[in-house]
């Protein structure tokens, strides 16, 4: 069997036309969904990059790893010790080596590593190819490498190969001779001035007065399809354009892949996979073009899987972690799911339809906030229970409620009118709790490491955002936060 898995940054699946967008951003991809399985409840456990990437190639939530923020103690898998021998855990249990033992010759073409210092994420690969440009790729920088490997090994069997894009995440850079697809065609009709209107007078890094978070404005002048503020809705279309363009950009290289497959004579042959790391606010939470919070939108992922003789045009609506499709992946192959592992297959849905899904999911941000969330169904409906220790600075509430089905941009907090569901959210992000501290091999919990230290992307800045709004007009939001972050003054 002949893999190859496309990973692309900051990918929502509402924005796919699979998904049911009503922009076609992606026809390759679209088509790929139709020859496959498409999964509508993918969650990442931890987001957003270097945590969520960390989880799925070690089969272990951050919990257990160690690895939930971008920097500080907590960006780095737990210290192993004095059991440690030559080789570390990610070595020997790792995604990667995992498919390794079974047979399969590994592959990247990616630029995460590098990025985010995640050496650890390397074990288990054959071969690792990295452009240089530290996630600032565009996809005609990716594919090509990806193309020539195809040419080069494609033609041979057990291949697994890591093809990362990264054209959605900002600042938005497609050439622009590229032009826009969507020039004439309206954004998401849930976006609309009252919503804009309520973000421009809120507060936050990445809300419309501050969308690149705050200061150092001038460096984003050099990307014209990304404006330096979300001043009016003809802003907010440029940024929704911006967004949706990188996504058609990359999915055409999505068809290069599949042309260059065709053309060595292994298509039919070959699974296709296409994932994220995670998804992306586009104003929900008043975060516009980043991923920022532990809430549906930047934790919920496409996953669609093209595995030949599988049937075809299919939907699994079953709660899923992203691990448990890399669990599921190992189990398809052949090989055996270790053992420390938090990932669970549902391979023999693939195979025969048969049940896959968990009762609950919960899924953490601890890099630009401190957070941790449960999504859930009861009584027909989806819901979302929000937890939040450290709000990032946001315009979020300590304990928030979501019913996803009805609310999918999560605009009305329901926790006040329906205390209920919020008790049974609390009680079972208590039962996950009590899970990972006896599966744990460490005594730390390394949110609470966050909290000390500080999620990553706001650390230390509290004083000059309050300036900041102070000097915008919002001072009644400084004095909010400043009151909920008074240890932080001092």
């Amino acid at each position: 069997m002949r893999i190859l898995y496309v990973d692309v940054d900051s990918l929502r699946a509402d924005h796919l036309g699979c998904y049911g967008y009503h922009r076609r951003t992606s026809p390759n991809i679209d088509a790929l969904a139709d020859a496959g399985t498409r999964f509508e409840n993918m969650y990442v456990s931890d987001a957003p990059c270097l945590p969520s990437r960390t989880a799925m190639w070690s089969g272990r939530c951050g919990f257990r790893n160690g690895v939930v923020n971008h920097g500080g103690t907590a960006a780095q898998p737990f210290v192993e010790g004095a059991s440690r021998w030559v080789t570390d855990t990610f070595h020997d249990t790792s995604w990667m080596a995992c498919l390794r033992s079974a047979g399969y010759y590994t592959a990247s073409v990616s630029t995460f590593a590098e990025r985010h210092a995640a050496w650890h994420w390397y074990a288990g690969y054959n071969e690792i190819h990295n452009s240089g440009r530290e996630g600032m790729d565009r996809a005609d920088e990716v594919s090509p490498i990806a193309l020539e490997w195809l040419e080069r090994r494609g033609r041979e069997d057990n291949w697994f190969l890591h093809v990362n894009f990264w054209d959605p995440h900002i600042p938005y850079r497609t050439p622009l001779e590229y032009g826009n697809p969507f020039e004439n065609e309206p954004i998401p009709e849930w976006m609309t001035e009252e919503v804009w209107r309520r973000g421009w007078d809120g507060f936050g890094p990445h809300s419309p007065q501050e969308p690149h978070g705050y200061g150092g404005e001038e460096y984003f002048l050099g990307f014209p399809r990304f404006p330096t503020t979300i001043d009016s809705m003809d802003a907010v279309k440029q940024w929704f354009d911006g967004y949706d363009v990188g996504i058609r950009y990359m999915d055409d290289h999505v068809g290069h892949l599949m042309e260059k497959l065709d053309d060595i004579g292994v298509l039919d042959d070959t699974a296709v996979v296409i994932g994220a790391d995670h998804g992306e606010n586009m104003g929900e939470l008043n975060v516009w073009g980043d991923h920022q919070t532990a809430d549906d939108v930047t934790c919920r992922v496409p996953l669609i899987v093209r595995w030949p003789g599988a049937p075809s045009t299919r939907s699994d609506t079953a709660l899923h972690y992203q691990f448990d499709w890399s669990a599921t992946l190992i189990d398809l192959v052949g090989g055996s799911v270790p053992e420390n592992w938090d990932g669970e297959s549902f391979a023999s849905f693939l195979r025969d339809g048969g049940d896959s899904g968990r009762d609950y999911l919960v899924v953490s941000q601890c890099a630009h906030a401190a957070q941790r969330s449960v999504r859930f169904d009861h009584d027909g409906n989806a819901y979302l229970y929000f937890r939040s220790h450290h709000d990032g600075y946001k315009m979020v509430d300590p304990v928030m409620l979501f019913d996803l089905r009805r609310d999918p941009h999560e605009q009305n907090n329901i926790a006040d009118e329906r205390p209920e569901i919020v008790r049974r959210g609390a009680k079972l992000l208590d039962e996950w709790t009590g899970k990972m501290m006896k599966a744990s091999s460490t005594n730390v919990d390394p949110l609470m490491t966050v909290l000390r230290e500080g999620p990553l992307h706001v650390r230390g800045s509290l004083p000059k955002y309050l300036r900041r709004l102070h000097a915008t007009g919002r001072a009644h939001h400084a004095k909010r936060l400043a009151e909920r972050h008074s240890g932080e003054l001092s």
